[in-house]
């Protein structure tokens, strides 16, 4: 009988930890020959997510908690879930309500077919348009820079067989990018589309600095890119300065008495050289920042509590 492990990562869900362990329960038990365990990850909510928890794994013992000593992000935590997981397949699904725990059926039946990776992705959504559009921009960038091609509109929302939870464990990185990390294992996956609902309860635990983290860390570990970019623009600039230069020797010469070349052009070539120097400079940066990360190896998380694990 397949054994199935549900993983739901959670930070101030109180509001709707109980509802989905309830929706995700129904799903799979009116699934005729699946065992299941949930096992929910609380990032130290300061809220009543972990009474919540507790209640849940002690009427049920399939209910398991790890409660971690501090918020370790929304990277880092999720994945260390995911890693304590047992079963013969990984759902992970976040706590929210804006994954559809129903979809868990269909995931199933395409694991049953031989798919080890089914992932779900989002075809339209209840979020405002800037932000689709924003979102839609990036996907557009990424297309082009990454090496590997990456799921559009995909959270990490999905099923994973062993064998390629197996491959996560042995990547072992401190800071992972989960949802491409997928994508460079290279197993052949089917797609499932879904509508993504606006909240029901709570707000968001994703701002713009999350956001943005995601956006670079998609750069940085699937593309080179940007770094090549930097060292043709260097050249090219470099190239352009020099031309002006002759150019202007020319002129003066020329046109001794007349030619006033003036200040503004000049402050506005500083400016824009200081510009295209801080940019690649910033670039660099993510890319030191994330091999420093991967020097540091700091444990994904630190457990502060079990529940149900004996």
């Amino acid at each position: 009988m397949p054994f199935i492990s549900v993983v739901t990562g959670c930070y101030n869900e109180e509001e709707n930890v109980r509802e989905l362990y309830e929706r995700v329960r129904a799903v799979i038990e009116g699934l005729p020959g699946y065992t299941h365990e949930h096992l929910f990850i609380d990032n130290a909510s300061t809220d009543g997510t972990v009474a919540v928890l507790r209640e849940l794994a002690a009427v049920d013992e399939r209910v398991r908690v790890i409660v971690n000593t501090r918020n370790f992000g929304h990277l880092r935590s999720p994945h260390h879930g995911m890693l304590q997981a047992r079963g013969d397949a990984v759902v992970y699904i976040v706590a929210d309500l804006q994954d559809p725990p129903e979809l868990i059926a269909d995931f199933l039946a395409k694991w049953e077919e031989g798919y080890k990776v089914v992932v779900g992705v989002r075809s339209a959504s209840a979020e405002r348009p800037p932000m689709r559009w924003v979102r839609d921009a990036y996907y557009a960038v990424i297309e082009r820079l990454s090496e590997v091609p990456l799921v559009r509109n995909f959270t990490g929302f999905g099923l994973y067989d062993r064998e390629v939870m197996d491959k996560v464990r042995e990547i072992d990185d401190p800071y992972p990018y989960f949802r491409g990390m997928i994508c460079d294992l290279g197993y052949q996956r089917v797609e499932i589309s879904y509508f993504q609902p606006a909240r029901k309860h709570g707000l968001t635990k994703n701002n713009r600095y999350t956001l943005y983290d995601l956006a670079m860390l998609g750069i940085t570990n699937h593309s080179k890119v940007p770094l090549r970019l930097a060292a043709m623009a260097g050249f090219l600039l470099a190239t352009l300065a020099m031309g002006v230069s002759i150019v202007y020797l020319a002129m003066k010469l020329i046109f001794w008495n007349t030619f006033d070349f003036g200040l503004a052009p000049v402050l506005i070539g500083i400016y824009f050289f200081g510009a295209v120097q801080l940019l690649f400079i910033g670039i660099v940066g993510e890319y030191i920042g994330a091999i420093h990360t991967q020097v540091y190896h700091r444990p994904l998380v630190v457990e502060k509590e079990r529940i149900n694990f004996d």
